[in-house]
C-alpha cells in the first residue's frame, strides 16, 4: 500500500468515527433510498442499532407527508440533478410517541457521471404524546362482577348484590379467564386493573367503562 493509500484508509477511518460522533441523525442511503450507513442519533430515532438499519428503506422508516415530494425527487435523481432535496416525514419514536421533522437528501459521488449516493440528515421538528389505549370493553355485567370481585366479595355475595345465581357469577367469571387467560380471581382483578376495565383509585372498586363487547 503506497503513501496515498494509507492516508485515504487513515481520512477514511476519521470520518467514519466523525460520522458516528454527531449527534444529528444521519445516514448514507443508496439512489433507491436503502440504508447502507447509519450513525447511533439516526438509530436511536428507530429504537435500533445502526447494523440493524441496513438495507432498510428511509422512507418507510419516516414517513412521507407528501407523495409527490418523493416523486419529484426520485425524478431529478434519475436526471442526475445534484440539488438538496427535503421531504416531510412522520415516524413513531421509541417511547411512543409521533414525531415530525424534515429528512435532507444531498446527493453525492466522485463525479458528475456517477451514480450518487444520498447523504441523509434529520431533522425533528416535535411530537404528540402517544394516544392512550382504550379501555377493553365489558359487559355492564360483567364489569360489575369484576368490581364486587375486587372488593372482596365472594361468589355468593356477588351474586346476592347483582341477582343472580352462584352459577350465573360463575359463569361470567369462568368466561373473564378464559378471555384473558387469567389462572386465577386475583390474576383477574389485576387483569381487569391493567386493561382499563376497573377505575385506578377509586374504593370501592367501580368499573370505567360499561357497554357491549
Amino acid at each position: 500500500m503506497d503513501a496515498g493509500q494509507t492516508d485515504g484508509v487513515v481520512w477514511r477511518n476519521r470520518a467514519l468515527t466523525l460520522f458516528d460522533r454527531v449527534s444529528v441523525p444521519v445516514a448514507v442511503c443508496d439512489v433507491y433510498g436503502l440504508v447502507m450507513l447509519a450513525n447511533p442519533a439516526m438509530a436511536a430515532e428507530c429504537g435500533t442499532t445502526p447494523g440493524r438499519l441496513r438495507g432498510q428503506d428511509v422512507l418507510e422508516l419516516f414517513r412521507p407527508q407528501e407523495t409527490t415530494q418523493v416523486e419529484r425527487i426520485a425524478q431529478a435523481l434519475r436526471l442526475r440533478h445534484r440539488s438538496r432535496y427535503q421531504v416531510s416525514v412522520r415516524w413513531r419514536a421509541p417511547g411512543g410517541a409521533e414525531r415530525f421533522g424534515e429528512l435532507t437528501a444531498d446527493p453525492v459521488s466522485d463525479s458528475v457521471d456517477e451514480t450518487p449516493t444520498l447523504l441523509v440528515m434529520l431533522r425533528v421538528l416535535g411530537e404528540s404524546a402517544p394516544a392512550e389505549p382504550e379501555p377493553v370493553r365489558v359487559t355492564p355485567v360483567e364489569g360489575r362482577v369484576l368490581a364486587l370481585l375486587a372488593g372482596g366479595a365472594t361468589t355468593a355475595g356477588a351474586a346476592r348484590e347483582l341477582g343472580l345465581s352462584s352459577d350465573g357469577v360463575t359463569y361470567h367469571l369462568r368466561r373473564l379467564s378464559a378471555r384473558w387467560n387469567a389462572a386465577t380471581r386475583t390474576e383477574l382483578v389485576a387483569r381487569a386493573y391493567a386493561l382499563g376495565v376497573l377505575a385506578p383509585g377509586v374504593w370501592p372498586p367501580e368499573p370505567r367503562t360499561t357497554g357491549s363487547e
